[in-house]
C-alpha cells in the first residue's frame, strides 16, 4: 500500500527533520527495497508483487522506484464496502478483493514503511496462507497497528470500525477475528519508520553490523538515499 512519491504527499512525519524533499526520496528508497524484499521472498515462497496505489493517474510516478516484475493496482477505494468500512479500510479491502477475484488463493495488504523488514517473515506469512484452511494472518507493528494483513477470503469485518492512524488498530482487528471465528495467527512484531526514533534505528539496523533473528533485510536502496541526503549529518546535529 503506497503513496506516489511526491514531496510534501509521502513520509510528512519525517519532516522535520527532513525537508519535504529529503523525505520524498526516502519514501522511494523504501518503496524499492520494500518491492526488491518481496522479489526476494517470491524466489523462496509463492509471492505475486503490486503496489495499490491512489489517486488514479499516479501510476507513472512509480516508474524507477519499484522491483523489475511488480504490478501497480489502483486502490483508491471507490468500491461498495459494508457499514463501518471507511477511510483507508476501504483501500485495504478493495486490494484485496481484487487480488482475490484474480483467482489468487489467498492476498496480503503490506506496508511501504518497512525496509527493513525480514525476508523470513515475508515467506512465513506467504506459507502459513498457503496452509489448508481459513485464516488471515496478522504482522504487528510496534506502534499498536499492524506492516501486514492477509486472508484467504475477503472478511471485510476485519476492517470495519477500526480507528485507523492509532495505537489501537491492531488490536481492534484482533477483535473483529475474535467476534467473526477467523483464526488469525501472528508474526514477529516489527517497527514502521514514521518519526525521528525511527530513523535513529534505521540508521543502526542498516549498518554492517546488524544482526537478529529473524535478520532484517538490508535495504540497500534506503541505505544508498540515506547516504545521499546525509542522513547521520541531520540526526547527529539534532542530537548535539
Amino acid at each position: 500500500m503506497a503513496k506516489a512519491p511526491k514531496p510534501g504527499r509521502v513520509k510528512t512525519r519525517l519532516s522535520p527533520p527532513l525537508a519535504p524533499e529529503q523525505a520524498m526520496q526516502m519514501g522511494a528508497a523504501f518503496l524499492r527495497d520494500v518491492t526488491d524484499n518481496l522479489a526476494l521472498a517470491g524466489r523462496r515462497a509463492p509471492i505475486d508483487a503490486f503496489v495499490a496505489y491512489a489517486p488514479e493517474g499516479d501510476a507513472h510516478l512509480f516508474e524507477g522506484h519499484l522491483a523489475p516484475g511488480t504490478q501497480l493496482l489502483l486502490a483508491d477505494g471507490n468500491v461498495a464496502a459494508p457499514a463501518g468500512v471507511a477511510g483507508l479500510g476501504r483501500c485495504l479491502l478493495q486490494t484485496i478483493e481484487v487480488l482475490l477475484a484474480r483467482g489468487y488463493g489467498s492476498a496480503c495488504v503490506l506496508n511501504a514503511d518497512s525496509p527493513t523488514l525480514p525476508t523470513a517473515v515475508l515467506v512465513l506469512l506467504a506459507e502459513t496462507l498457503a496452509a489448508p484452511g481459513d485464516r488471515a494472518v496478522l504482522g504487528p507493528a510496534e506502534d499498536g497497528g499492524y506492516y501486514a494483513l492477509g486472508m484467504k477470503t475477503g472478511h471485510a469485518g476485519l476492517f470495519a470500525d477500526i480507528a485507523w492512524s492509532t495505537g489501537a488498530v491492531a488490536g481492534q482487528t484482533r477483535a473483529r477475528a475474535a467476534a467473526l471465528g477467523v483464526a488469525m495467527p501472528e508474526l514477529s512484531v516489527w517497527y514502521d519508520v514514521d518519526d525521528r526514533a525511527a530513523l535513529y534505528r534505521l540508521l543502526a539496523e542498516m549498518s554492517e553490523n546488524s544482526a537478529g533473528d529473524p535478520r532484517p533485510y538490508p535495504a540497500p536502496a534506503t541505505a544508498a538515499c540515506a547516504q545521499r541526503i546525509g542522513l547521520s549529518d541531520v540526526l547527529a546535529r539534532l542530537a548535539a
